[in-house]
């Protein structure tokens, strides 16, 4: 019988070989210490925050010059860039959780709990989640913005209201080109029968694109009786 100290070196040279030909699934590297849901410590790294002179109301670099967004919001941040990283990691994270990745899902979600959260946010009186359709919050069986946002509550100490409702015939913004998100419906977003937002609520969405999903939420929330609306997303497109 193999003496203890030998077993247990080759128990962790075993270790360290599986996992030297397992490889990460965004960029196809071998992963190691760090890695989670099948992504390196390398990917991970790519959740990268904005530029420190971006815009605080569209999130924008723009220099001195007026805010060039359509915006109904008085605030507006998001946590990470969506192209941050090599790969990308947003733009591969979210349509891979969106087409049923749970342990992305539940890896970002682990980072949402934890990331920094703007100085704006703790005065802001309830939280809500720009909306997705029923038909296809019932086909993924999950929503990423009322999760995301239910988190940020939490972290809050802020009531979470699914105030807001989108259209069954909406359609999805992502299949659309930027011309055609820009041109979302006024009425395609409302306030569900009954809820009569107060004060400042926090708006919360998993990306921010064009921002006409949000710029709708925010008009219909101002018009329900809303005293501030501020935009907080997980990721920026830029």
């Amino acid at each position: 019988m193999l003496p203890a100290s030998l077993r247990s070196h080759l128990a962790r040279t075993a270790a360290r070989t599986r996992g030297s030909l397992l490889l990460c699934r965004g960029c196809l590297g071998p992963v190691g210490e760090g890695s989670e849901a099948g992504l390196c410590a390398r990917c991970w790294d790519g959740l990268r925050p904005l530029s420190n002179n971006r815009c605080p109301r569209c999130a924008l670099v723009h220099g001195d010059e007026a805010c060039p967004e359509a915006t109904a919001w008085e605030l507006g941040d998001a946590l990470w860039d969506y192209h941050g990283g090599r790969p990308p990691l947003g733009a591969l994270l979210l349509p891979g959780i969106k087409q049923g990745e749970a342990g992305w899902r539940q890896a970002l979600l682990g980072r949402v709990a934890k990331a920094p959260l703007p100085a704006w946010a703790a005065e802001v009186d309830a939280v809500t989640a720009a909306p997705s359709t029923l038909h296809r919050r019932w086909l993924r069986g999950f929503d990423l913005g009322g999760e995301a946002g239910r988190l940020i509550a939490g972290r809050l100490g802020r009531p979470f209201e699914a105030t807001l409702t989108k259209g069954w015939l909406a359609g999805r913004q992502a299949a659309r080109t930027e011309s055609e998100r820009r041109r979302l419906r006024r009425r395609a977003i409302a306030l569900r029968r009954g809820c009569l937002p107060r004060g400042i609520i926090l708006l919360v969405d998993d990306v921010w694109t064009t921002g006409t999903t949000l710029l709708r939420c925010a008009q219909a929330l101002m018009e329900g009786g809303a005293g501030e609306v501020r935009v907080l997303t997980l990721f920026r497109a830029l």
